[in-house]
C-alpha cells in the first residue's frame, strides 16, 4: 500500500512507539473556534496521542494584536493550552513569525526525553524583508533521533508555482540549526513540512474541477495538482511522501459553510465575479532520511532494521469548521523508532509526605554526562501545568542545596512557599544549558493546610518579621 511505503521496523521490546496529531490550517485572522473535538480527534477510542504539532497560518497580525502577543501569549496558544494542558500535555515549544504560528504539545512521561530544541523562522514576503509569507520550524531530539517540523504560508495564485517552489528551496537553505550533526533542515532524521502550501489545480477549467468533486471522483484532478506535478520534476522534492488527497479540496469555501466561493472575488472598485477554482492548498507531507545509506556512506555497518520509521494512519480534513476559507487538514502518525536515550538525565521525587505547614526535601540524581549549572532550578509544577514556566514555585539547585553525595543530592523548599490548598503536583528540572526541562517526578499530593485562615496568616507574618530581622542582623555585623 503506498502509504506503508516507507519500510517499518519489526515491533520489538527496543522499539518505541510514538503517536503524533499534526494540525495545518489557515484561519483567516479568526479568533478561535468554540470547539477542536474533532479536529484534535479527543473523542477517539483508542487513540493515544503522544504529541500535538500544530501549524496555523494568517493568525490575526494586525499591529495592535501582534504588539499585544508579543507581551502575552496569543489567543490561539492560550486556547488550545487551556484544552490540551488538563489532558496532561504541556507546550513544548512555539514560534511565531506575524500570521505563522507553530506549536508543539507532549505529554508528561516524554519531557525528559525531547532535547535539543531549536526554533528558526524565515521570511520570505516582499523579497524576503515581510513576514506574512515564508516558514517556521521546530526542531529536535526525540528519544535520540532528530525530527523537524516545518509549517510554511507560500505565495498564492494560479502563476506562481515557481515562485512556490523558489521560497521553499530558499527556506530548506536559509534555516541553519546550531547543531554538528544537524546544522540544516534536511539533516533530520524526519522533516514534516506542511501549511498553506498554496499549490492549485492546473489547466481544467472550474466546472470539470466542481463535478468531480460534487461526484468525489477526486483522483481525476490528482495528475493537475501543481504539488504532483512538481514532485515529478524537482529532485528536491521527490523524498517528500504525502498520504492520497481523498478529501474535498480545502480552499476556498464561503465562511461557516461547506460550498465554494459563491460570492466571487472581490477587486479594490468593484466585483468582477470570477470564482476562484477549488484546490488542496493545505497539505502535509514528510521526508525519512535513509538512515542506511547515510551509514554505509560513513563507512558503517547498516542496521538490519530501520532506526526510525513513519506510517501515516489517516489524513483527512475537517468540514465542519468555517471560521475561514480554508478548512483544516489533520495528519495522524505512527512513529516506530530504536531510542538511542532511554533514561532521563535527572530522576526526581519529593521526600516524604508533603504538607504546606512544614518545610519539605526534594531528592534527585543525576546521570554522569549531565552538565549541570548554578542556573539550575526544580519547579513545583500542577499536573494541569502549561509550560515550563508556568511553575507554582521553584528551588535553585545550587543556592538550596542541602545535601550532597554520589547517589542522591537534596534541595530545600520553605514552607511559605507551597500551595496551601494542597493537590496534586509535580517535580521538573530545569536544565539552563539544555533549555529545557532534564528530569520530571511522578504526580504526587500535598496536604491541604489544616490551620484556620487567620493563624496561617498571623503565621506568615511572624515568619516574614523574622526574616527581615534576620537580614537586618547580618546587616549590623
Amino acid at each position: 500500500m503506498e502509504l506503508r511505503r516507507q519500510v517499518r521496523s519489526v515491533a520489538s521490546a527496543a522499539t518505541r512507539n510514538f503517536r503524533l496529531h499534526l494540525v495545518t490550517w489557515n484561519v483567516g485572522t479568526a479568533s478561535p473556534p468554540p470547539d477542536v473535538t474533532s479536529l484534535l480527534q479527543l473523542n477517539s477510542p483508542g487513540l493515544a496521542v503522544d504529541m500535538y504539532v500544530i501549524g496555523l497560518q494568517e493568525v490575526n497580525s494586525r499591529i495592535m494584536n501582534f504588539l499585544s502577543d508579543l507581551a502575552f501569549d496569543d489567543p490561539w496558544s492560550i486556547f488550545f493550552m487551556t484544552i490540551l494542558s488538563p489532558l496532561g500535555y504541556v507546550k513544548l515549544s512555539s514560534i511565531r513569525m506575524q500570521g505563522l504560528l507553530l506549536l508543539v504539545f507532549v505529554k508528561h512521561a516524554h519531557i525528559p526525553f525531547v532535547r535539543d530544541i531549536h526554533s528558526q523562522f524565515t521570511r520570505t514576503g516582499i523579497y524576503g524583508y515581510w513576514g506574512n509569507k515564508g516558514g517556521v520550524t521546530i526542531r529536535m531530539s526525540l528519544y535520540g533521533r532528530t525530527i523537524c517540523f516545518m509549517n510554511c504560508h507560500l505565495p498564492a495564485h494560479m502563476e506562481n508555482t515557481e515562485q512556490r517552489l523558489d521560497d521553499f528551496e530558499r527556506i530548506l537553505e536559509m534555516q541553519q540549526f546550531e547543531s554538528e550533526n544537524v546544522p540544516n533542515i534536511l539533516d533530520h532524521d524526519i522533516l514534516f513540512w506542511f501549511g498553506d502550501l498554496n499549490f492549485r489545480i492546473a489547466d481544467y477549467g472550474i466546472h470539470f474541477v466542481r463535478d468531480s468533486i460534487s461526484k468525489s471522483k477526486f483522483n481525476l484532478l490528482w495528475e493537475k495538482d501543481q504539488l504532483n506535478m512538481a514532485k515529478k520534476k524537482e529532485v528536491f522534492l521527490q523524498e517528500f511522501i504525502e498520504g492520497p488527497l481523498q478529501f474535498k479540496p480545502t480552499y476556498k469555501f464561503d465562511l461557516y459553510s461547506d460550498v465554494y466561493d459563491t460570492r466571487g472575488q472581490k477587486t479594490l472598485f468593484w466585483f468582477n465575479g470570477k470564482k476562484r477554482k477549488p484546490a488542496w492548498t493545505d497539505r502535509i507531507l514528510w521526508r525519512v532520511k535513509n538512515l542506511a545509506q547515510h551509514a554505509l556512506e560513513a563507512g558503517e555497518l547498516p542496521e538490519e532494521e530501520p532506526a526510525i520509521s513513519v506510517c501515516l494512519n489517516n489524513y483527512i480534513s475537517h468540514m465542519g469548521y468555517g471560521i475561514s476559507d480554508h478548512k483544516p487538514v489533520t495528519g495522524t502518525f505512527a512513529l516506530e523508532m530504536k531510542p538511542l536515550v532511554s533514561t532521563p538525565f535527572v530522576s526526581l521525587s519529593p521526600v516524604g509526605k508533603w504538607s504546606c505547614e512544614q518545610d519539605a526535601l526534594i531528592s534527585y540524581s543525576v546521570l554522569a554526562e549531565f552538565a549541570s549549572s548554578a542556573w539550575d532550578w526544580i519547579g513545583l509544577y500542577k499536573v494541569t501545568f502549561r509550560h515550563v514556566n508556568d511553575y507554582v514555585t521553584y528551588a535553585w539547585v545550587k543556592d538550596d542545596e542541602i545535601s550532597s553525595s554520589e547517589d542522591a543530592n537534596q534541595v530545600y523548599l520553605n514552607a511559605d512557599e507551597i500551595p496551601h490548598a494542597g493537590g496534586e503536583f509535580l517535580l521538573g528540572y530545569y536544565s539552563h544549558n539544555m533549555q529545557s526541562i532534564a528530569g520530571i517526578s511522578q504526580p504526587f499530593q500535598i496536604e491541604p493546610s489544616t490551620m484556620p485562615a487567620e493563624s496561617r496568616l498571623a503565621q506568615e507574618k511572624s515568619n516574614k518579621t523574622e526574616t527581615l530581622c534576620n537580614a537586618e542582623s547580618f546587616d549590623g555585623f
